[in-house]
């Protein structure tokens, strides 16, 4: 059983994690919070109303440049969706490779 009670993940992480979760029927979603897209990532613009509409449980990783920004506002995000995980992007956008798979 993966531990869900972490503040960050790796890309690596994120993408087995996604994989394993997905087949169990949970949503695990990447959460744009700089308008900035990252190039062949599946991701969603930070938006608390959509972000609310995902079934109770879903797996929000939020990303910004470094990930030290939504590493930081784990807490806020916590306490804004508190019926879901909320988890932070190791080094986000920068440290993310876009042929790196699991």
């Amino acid at each position: 059983m993966l531990d869900l009670h972490v503040d960050e993940w790796t890309q690596s992480e994120y993408l087995a994690n996604k994989r394993a979760l997905e087949l169990q029927g949970v949503s695990v979603v990447l959460v744009d919070t700089i308008l900035n897209p990252i190039q062949g990532a599946e991701a969603i613009t930070y938006n608390p109303p959509l972000v609310r509409e995902y079934p109770e449980g879903s797996v929000f990783v939020f990303y910004c440049d470094s990930g030290k920004g939504t590493h930081s506002r784990l807490k806020e995000f916590r306490s804004k969706f508190p019926h879901h995980i909320c988890i932070s992007l190791r080094g986000g956008r920068g440290y993310w490779r876009r042929n790196l798979s699991v």
